[in-house]
């Protein structure tokens, strides 16, 4: 008896069990998880400024060993300096070519032996062109195997010319040939411009340049172990700066070997005194606030994947490469600029393999304080998650039978029938169960129009793609103008053309396999991309949240409701209001952005006409198909 007890007991929870794992209300709960999802990855990224997710920055490579040597810049270098720096302010009216020999004659004085490059780029209907000069010190310790760049860009990216830059580079190299204690081979660059010099420099270095466009390099010399950059435009009478402005964002994201970073601060402001900020946070005093702001400044240069520098153009290569900028009025002079480039070039020769040990994803709060990734890369998982759960549901849903209209019975036995649903036996291990027989039921799914949807939607990218990497700048805005009006009104034109396809219109099935599918590709593609360019990653997650809400009504206006939250968030509608924030024109900015990818080799318009823009079109058709 108490055996038989025992298994009713059994076979009544292994129903239960059963019974609620197909039961219909678990599907209402994905929409709260997704919610959950992305509140929770918001939560997360706000707590990361806290002491309990950031670490303080160290050195992981211990050979760098860096302010530990004595740097002996200064003196009569002092009177060599400010020479060189009038013989620049002199070449401010000379033509391209006077200039670029004035130069090849400077570092020929310095004993060094001198290249040049020319190079010449198109994009958006204009044309970038000039000619890099660069010299090599061969390391009386080196052979030839490992080098290290110091670049002073002729124009710095506020397009202003870097003075005291190239100055301190030209002394730079005249000082640094006299000692006999470098290991590497140190090469002096001065491109042109930051944006495109350093670039077809790297570029003709690696191999990796277009011969019709860039002409290769005829001097060489080994693996590039580092690169820093100089930005210092003060004018023939110099000026005193009060901080250095460390710049590190790469192209697409990328990052330096986080020890460089925390070598040139701990060399500049530990062994110098020169106080160190990063992200135009010129004044930080460590709070919540201006840690928050600064990883959001940081993760939004990171996000955009644009040339922050000369030294931008390196990190694709696996060249660890910063920018140290000068900023504010203070009282440190251009000896203390040279010591500090001086003792980070000898922390580099004293490398004996490359930067490796330390951090290449982070994010950075303060000069002494960053999170790791992983620390920060949950956040943006978690919210490309909610739409990889709301396509599960989604596609659970298409497969769920229509719901079954009410019976309308006469007598009491018809009802009594009614109500009683056909039941099916189910055997799990020892367990038997009686569960309604709907609950088993899946119908065919129809796979061929949502699938040619999407596929069609996401070829439709490739056009706004062509057009703005390949349009001249001065059809730019007009194009883009266009362009939004043809978004906000492709969704409503994809409806009615749904809605007379012959024989009938798409069933809500396959409506709801259309959304399932957009966002189980959305969900992909951002869990990849975080693991590459997490701000990316992050902000079009945030962007695309309403998609996993929408849903078909009869309603008019709450399709009215969604339509224009949909509208609101549109990627050129999006990209319009942030030109618009910054006071930028989006003809500049969309010709900025052909010009990084036919140059830099900027990937960011893939994510956005690929990817995000397909998902909003196909949320949008969702939305309004209903009312066609």
């Amino acid at each position: 008896m108490f055996l038989l007890r025992e298994l009713l007991a059994e076979i009544r929870i292994a129903t239960a069990i059963l019974g609620l794992r197909h039961d219909p209300r678990l599907l209402k709960l994905p929409p709260y998880l997704s919610a959950l999802c992305i509140l929770v990855g918001t939560v997360w990224l706000l707590l990361l400024p806290l002491n309990e997710y950031s670490r303080q920055t160290y050195v992981s490579e211990n050979a760098l060993l860096p302010g530990q040597v004595h740097t002996y810049f200064g003196g009569s270098e002092h009177n060599i300096f400010r020479a060189y720096r009038h013989e620049v302010h002199a070449l401010e009216h000379k033509s391209a070519e006077e200039r670029t020999e004035k130069f090849v004659e400077l570092l020929k004085d310095c004993g060094l032996k001198v290249g040049r490059q020319k190079y010449e780029y198109s994009s958006a209907g204009n044309t970038v062109s000039g000619e890099n000069v660069y010299a090599v010190l061969q390391g009386p310790r080196a052979d030839a195997t490992e080098a290290i760049v110091l670049i002073g860009a002729w124009r710095n990216m506020d397009n202003v010319i870097n003075y005291s830059g190239v100055a301190l580079v030209l002394t730079l190299a005249r000082y640094f040939k006299r000692w006999s204690l470098w290991s590497k081979d140190i090469i002096f660059l001065l491109p042109f411009d930051s944006a495109s010099g350093s670039q077809a420099w790297v570029d003709a270095y690696h191999d990796a340049h277009d011969p019709l466009h860039v002409q290769p390099l005829s001097i060489k010399s080994g693996a590039l172990q580092g690169a820093i950059a100089v930005d210092y435009p003060a004018g023939p009478w110099g000026h005193r700066f009060e901080k250095l402005h460390i710049v590190y964002d790469g192209v697409n994201g990328q990052l330096p070997n986080l020890d460089l970073f925390n070598t040139a601060v701990n060399i500049a402001s530990g062994q110098m005194g020169i106080g160190t900020t990063l992200q135009r946070m010129w004044h930080h005093s460590d709070s919540y606030r201006d840690r928050l702001m600064t990883m959001l400044r940081g993760m939004l240069s990171q996000g955009l994947g644009h040339v922050s520098g000369p030294h931008s153009a390196f990190i694709p290569y696996h060249v660890d490469a910063i920018t140290v900028q000068t900023v504010g009025d203070g009282w440190h002079d251009e000896m203390s600029l040279g010591r500090t480039v001086e003792s980070l070039c000898r922390s580099l020769n004293n490398l004996l393999e490359h930067l490796h040990q330390s951090f290449f994803f982070y994010l950075l709060m303060q000069a002494n304080r960053f999170v790791s990734i992983g620390t920060y890369l949950p956040s943006a998982m978690i919210i490309a998650a909610n739409f990889t759960i709301t396509s599960i549901v989604l596609w659970v849903q298409s497969g769920r039978p229509a719901a079954p209209s009410k019976v309308a019975s006469t007598s009491n036995s018809e009802k009594e029938k009614a109500k009683e649903p056909d039941l099916t036996i189910v055997k799990e291990g020892r367990n038997v169960a009686l569960v309604p027989a709907a609950a088993f039921e899946v119908i065919e799914r129809h796979l061929f129009l949502p699938v040619g949807f999407i596929a069609t939607v996401h070829f439709l990218g490739l056009l706004p793609l062509y057009v703005f990497n390949t349009a001249p700048q001065a059809t730019l805005k007009a194009s883009f103008t266009i362009f939004t009006i043809l978004t906000l009104v492709l969704p409503h034109a994809f409806s009615q053309a749904l809605a007379r396809i012959p024989p009938q219109p798409p069933t809500p099935q396959q409506i709801t396999l259309i959304q399932s599918f957009s966002l189980l590709l959305l969900g992909l593609f951002l869990s990849a991309l975080a693991t590459l360019n997490f701000s990316l990653s992050l902000m079009i997650g945030l962007l695309s949240t309403p998609f996993s809400f929408v849903r078909p009504s009869k309603s008019p206006i709450l399709v009215g409701l969604m339509n224009l939250l949909l509208a609101a968030m549109a990627p050129p509608v999006v990209m319009g209001g942030i030109a618009w924030w910054f006071g930028k024109d989006v003809g500049e900015l969309l010709a900025q952005a052909s010009f990084g990818w036919h140059v830099w080799g900027m990937w960011t318009q893939v994510v956005i006409w690929l990817v995000w823009w397909p998902a909003w079109v196909t949320a949008s058709v969702v939305a309004i198909g209903a009312l066609y």
